[in-house]
């Protein structure tokens, strides 16, 4: 059954680092696929992935600039993935497949945020159709190999912008309602969570477990060239000079702490066993109550997620939904 939503007391906390969570852990023999895995935490997590004596694929759609980027991370693969592009998605997985290789962990790290309103070939919304429904399709697409590894952990980051907004399943695209990019971001960050609390369900049997996970807020990563210099200083993320706020607590973190809570996920024996909930600070969070959601929502350090974000009825509709839109 999908682990209560409560946390574990897993003895780290929102300054962890990648380093320390994973330390001590041998994944020789384990096989990684980590999108997004050549920039800010999606690169971190290759590095200690690698570290730990794992087989890393990095998918990328710019590989020249992806080899460039893991060029200091030995061993490391990179092949050509793009997650707007379907063709592009089954091209990679049918060429990982074919490899004969099982798939231990899988990193679902790329994503893009508050972007003006694009959309792809099929019409799909970008933030929605990248963060999403683009790694729906590689997750089930590859969910063979993930079988074949008789102990598979998926691992898809989601985000505290679930507050911007659910989802809404009579307007994805938004074709009937304004696009606000924030709201658009949230939305596809709801999903991101929502699809691991499914993908949890239909994978246990078969030994595959999926972990929703907040890394904090990175902001010299790249995610947040969309976003306005003004007003990451009213929100406290930069100082008066333009340069990063380090503050774990607020969830103002350097890189390796922003990749923690995902390697945790991916690689941590206190989580065998368990599967379906969200994470944030090196720990399964709790649920946002009526009493804290107030305090949550005005950002003080308040952990939780929105119990729409783990809804289990959303998830399967959500699912559905992904199978029919990604054919």
């Amino acid at each position: 059954m999908t682990t209560a939503q409560q946390p574990l007391n897993s003895g780290f906390g929102a300054a962890s680092t990648s380093e320390e969570v994973i330390k001590g852990i041998d994944l020789t023999g384990k096989v990684a696929i980590v999108t997004g895995g050549y920039s800010g935490i999606g690169l971190e997590t290759v590095r200690v992935l690698r570290a730990a004596g794992a087989e890393v694929v990095v998918p990328a759609r710019d590989v020249e600039r992806a080899r460039a980027a893991v060029a200091a991370v030995p061993g490391a693969e990179v092949e050509h993935l793009d997650l707007l592009d379907p063709a592009s998605v089954d091209t990679f997985a049918a060429t990982f497949l074919a490899s004969g290789r099982p798939l231990h962990l899988l990193v679902n790290s790329a994503g893009i945020m508050a972007t003006p309103l694009v959309r792809d070939a099929r019409g799909y919304e970008s933030q929605f159709a990248t963060n999403h429904l683009g790694h729906f399709q590689l997750t089930t697409r590859l969910w063979p190999a993930l079988a074949e590894a008789d102990g598979a952990r998926i691992v898809v980051l989601s985000s505290r912008g679930i507050r911007f907004g659910g989802v809404d399943f009579d307007d994805l695209n938004f074709e009937h309602r304004a696009y606000e990019p924030f709201l658009a971001y949230g939305q596809s960050k709801t999903a991101n969570a929502l699809f691991a609390v499914e993908a949890d369900r239909r994978g246990q049997e078969q030994g595959i477990r999926a972990f929703a996970v907040h890394p904090g807020l990175i902001i010299d990563t790249g995610l947040a060239k969309h976003l306005d210099t003004a007003v990451l200083r009213a929100a406290g993320a930069l100082d008066d000079e333009g340069r990063p706020v380090r503050d774990p607590e607020r969830q103002l973190k350097t890189v390796r702490q922003g990749a923690a809570t995902g390697v945790w996920c991916a690689t941590s024996p206190r989580l065998d066993g368990l599967g379906g909930v969200y994470c944030e600070n090196v720990d399964i969070s709790p649920l946002v109550t009526p009493e804290n959601e107030a305090a949550w929502y005005a950002g003080e350090n308040t952990p939780g997620v929105l119990p729409r974000a783990v809804d289990p009825e959303a998830a399967a509709r959500l699912w559905e939904v992904s199978e029919r839109l990604t054919a």
